[in-house]
């Protein structure tokens, strides 16, 4: 310590530092002794300080201290202004928040032919929270929720296909950070300044990319000119930025080693701020940005029950009845097609507006859907979203379509879902010289990149393949390619593979009526294949006239005839063989026809007219019933939604076969949409509602429970106990094992029948002595029964006759 650092401690605090370096020189002194020595130190101190001061080296020594001390105190100052807004800067931030909030606080919808359809909602309403992967090459991939990947991150790579909601996430973000509205998981963001650069509007006509104090003026930010000089470098200089760089995908492929150095440049600069960068996983190769420490994250499909949230989000945020939501979730769940298209929230506004614009309706088939989502991945998309610089290639929306159906066809025809690069490249070769306007504006290999970028269609799931982002697409581009190269006959010849099934079906759609005529015709007399083959044929034909707009009379009349021998199915045998040819028939089986009025019998001196007239009516009655009952027995097994939708008509039947069935297929489904959908509305009288998991048993008491319940599944009497109403149980049907003893039932007090279905060879019954209300005891044949003189008197015991309930 030298004497500055001493006079600066002042004499007491030098006096107590002392003693602190040496406490034992008071040691074996007395209370007054010691007293009396910190003082005399305290003295000391005083007099040994004012000597300090009055040495000539003393001043000079002052002023070098007290100058590296301004000094250091400047340093803090100016990090405190760095970290806290200037006064200036604070109410600008709030103006920009507000600024941000307003900006992106709505989703807008790009690319749809609806004249009425909502141009944007509100983004709180709408926002669904996807899932990203952080690894999507490993056998089990982190998973976390899309708005979380900075958690923990400092720098992403978000990965995502067109329309997947790699904009909307950016949108989220900015108004959740800007409002500073967020959960407990984006706590991290709290403090931020987001600024949105989605590349496309920094790249447009040719601008470089900007410095952090363009960063508001080349987004068009009305009040850019407002902020204060030198505040965005103050944000990033104290890490408070949150960057999110949208599109990289989006700007042409030259550029973007520019905006790779641009974005390092940045880095190097500010480093500790927050960085989310959003691309197409064509646009980038894997591991773009590893050296700069970005993780790579992709953006997962929707899951079921996200596309019915989104629905009913859509509808909600466009003040749309929420009736028309059900009726659109129940349409895509029961059309394939649709279902298909609707895996990210792209598709599933488009499928949501064209229902709206058509006020509950969506186009009669699948053509206008494909076209309409042709229209706005191939082009509308991206003029709309301001995409002008595509590059040096320019591609009409029709030469886009004739390049990737080429590709699509190529795929069918050689029975691939995907083909390599080379492939595609070397049939682009091929197609080209055909195309002069496109062939010279680039190689085979520049127009390949060109439309796997720009397209929306096409993606590359490793570095030397190339897929179609739906099967659909391919299966629609491919018959339409197949049409304008009147392949027909090949088409014919494959028919019977279920992998043709949709290009067949689009081939009719795209074709001619002279092409229908020639098409249909050789589906159904192709003889060159088993019975079955021939009735997938003829089902198929079926099938393909709902496409058909204009068909000869003589045609369409051929093929409803081979498919009436068919449909509807009028035996077990006969249901169990349309079930066997696949999803595809469910679009054939028709609805319950009105039942006739059943008669009741016959009066015993009734004519015989009359006798023959009742025979009749009871036949017909029978017939009608009958048909109703081989098609629930064809639908039941195809464990699908479109399943579903067809067998919820049926749901009101009277008759007990019908409900049955259906009970009994509830285990094929989705617990609980079949259970709302179907079993919620089976009547009760004499039906069995079969439950084979916990899950089927809330099901029921959330629909107020049933009196007859079969138990086919395992669960433990407790649990049964705690979920089933015990006012409402009469009859219980035990199929599994439940435990040896049967006290249990005493907690179902209007218990009167019981079924005990078992495989062993003995049933106990001496616990069912306290059941005082079982009535019926119904057990297998052939089981012996022990201690059954202990029941009560009015309880009948009834073997066999245990048949399917």
């Amino acid at each position: 310590m030298d004497d500055v650092q001493a006079v600066r401690l002042g004499h007491l605090a030098l006096s107590q530092h002392l003693r602190a370096q040496n406490r034992t020189a008071t040691l074996g002194l007395s209370r007054d002794a010691v007293t009396l020595h910190a003082g005399v130190l305290d003295t000391a101190c005083l007099h040994i300080l004012n000597f300090f001061s009055q040495r000539s080296t003393f001043v000079p020594r002052t002023l070098l201290e007290q100058s590296r001390g301004i000094e250091e105190l400047t340093r803090k100052i100016d990090s405190l202004i760095t970290r806290s807004p200037s006064p200036a800067d604070g109410p600008f931030e709030e103006r920009y928040a507000h600024y941000i909030a307003t900006k992106h606080g709505k989703l807008s919808i790009f690319g749809l032919d609806l004249s009425g359809a909502p141009e944007s909602w509100r983004l709180d309403v709408a926002y669904l929270r996807l899932n990203a992967a952080a690894d999507v090459l490993s056998a089990a991939p982190s998973v976390v929720p899309a708005d979380h990947v900075l958690a923990g991150r400092n720098r992403v790579l978000l990965r995502g296909l067109a329309g997947s909601g790699k904009t909307t996430l950016i949108q989220w973000l900015a108004v959740s950070t800007a409002t500073r509205s967020f959960d407990d998981q984006l706590l991290h963001l709290y403090g931020l300044v987001p600024f949105v650069l989605p590349l496309r509007t920094l790249t447009r006509s040719g601008a470089p990319l900007p410095p952090p104090d363009g960063f508001l003026s080349a987004v068009d930010c009305p009040i850019a000119g407002s902020q204060p000089h030198g505040w965005i470098d103050r944000v990033l200089q104290a890490g408070r930025g949150l960057i999110l760089i949208d599109g990289i995908d989006e700007i042409p492929e030259g550029d973007r080693n520019d905006a790779r150095r641009w974005l390092r440049e940045l880095l190097s600069a500010y480093p500790d701020n927050r960085w989310l960068v959003t691309s197409r996983p064509s646009a980038v190769r894997e591991r773009w940005l590893n050296d700069d420490d970005f993780a790579e994250l992709d953006l997962a499909p929707m899951k079921r029950d996200d596309i019915a949230e989104f629905i009913h989000r859509w509808h909600k945020a466009a003040g749309i009845s929420d009736q028309y939501a059900s009726e659109l979730l129940r349409t895509v769940r029961a059309q394939q097609d649709l279902s298909r298209l609707a895996i990210n929230p792209l598709m599933c506004g488009l499928i949501c507006a064209l229902h709206q614009d058509r006020r509950g309706y969506l186009p009669d088939g699948r053509k206008e859907i494909y076209d309409a989502a042709l229209s706005m991945l191939l082009f509308r998309r991206d003029r709309e979203r301001g995409v002008y610089k595509t590059g040096p290639i320019h591609v009409s929306e029709a030469e886009h379509i004739q390049l990737i159906q080429k590709l699509a066809y190529w795929m069918i025809r050689n029975g691939r879902s995907e083909m390599t690069r080379s492939d595609a490249v070397e049939l682009l070769g091929q197609v080209l010289p055909a195309m002069p306007k496109v062939a010279e504006q680039g190689t085979p290999e520049e127009v390949y990149r060109h439309l796997l970028v720009r397209s929306g269609l096409l993606r590359e799931p490793s570095a030397d393949s190339m897929d179609f982002v739906h099967r659909t697409f391919q299966d629609y581009l491919g018959a339409k390619a197949a049409v304008e190269g009147l392949d027909f006959d090949f088409l014919i010849a494959n028919a019977h593979l279920d992998q043709w099934e949709d290009v067949i079906r689009m081939a009719v759609a795209h074709a001619r009526p002279t092409e229908r005529t020639y098409l249909l015709t050789g589906l159904i007399r192709r003889e060159d294949t088993s019975c079955q083959g021939r009735d997938r044929l003829h089902l198929l034909a079926a099938a393909c006239l709902e496409h058909a707009t204009e068909l000869a009379p003589s045609v369409r009349a051929e093929v409803q005839e081979r498919a009436s021998a068919l449909i509807p199915p009028r035996s077990p045998d006969q249901a169990r063989a349309l079930a066997a040819i696949g999803p595809f028939v469910l679009e054939l089986l028709p609805g319950p026809r009105e039942l006739p009025q059943r008669p009741t019998a016959p009066d015993p001196l009734a004519t015989e007219e009359q006798k023959a007239k009742a025979v009749a009516e009871e036949a017909a009655y029978w017939a009608v019933a009958d048909e109703a009952y081989f098609t629930v027995l064809t639908a039941t097994p195809i464990a699908t939604d479109a399943a579903i939708e067809l067998l919820a008509k049926y749901r009101n039947h009277p008759d007990l076969r019908i409900r049955n069935e259906l009970a009994r297929a509830w285990g094929r489904y989705e617990t609980d949409l079949y259970g709302q959908e179907v079993v919620a509305h089976l009547a009760e009288n004499g039906l069995y509602f079969p439950v084979s998991n916990l899950s089927e048993l809330r099901a029921l008491r959330s629909f107020g429970g049933r009196s007859h319940i079969k138990i086919t599944g395992e669960f433990t009497v407790a649990e049964f106990v705690a979920t089933c109403p015990g006012q409402r149980l009469t009859h219980l049907w035990i199929e599994a094992d439940t435990g040896p003893t049967w006290d249990w039932l005493r907690l179902f007090p209007k218990l009167c029948e019981l079924t005990i279905e078992t495989r062993h060879p003995s049933i106990d019954l001496s616990t069912l002595e306290g059941v005082r209300s079982l009535l019926t005891l119904r057990v297998p044949e052939e089981v012996a029964l022990v201690g059954s003189d202990l029941l009560p008197e009015s309880t009948a015991i009834v073997r066999g006759g245990l048949g399917p309930v």
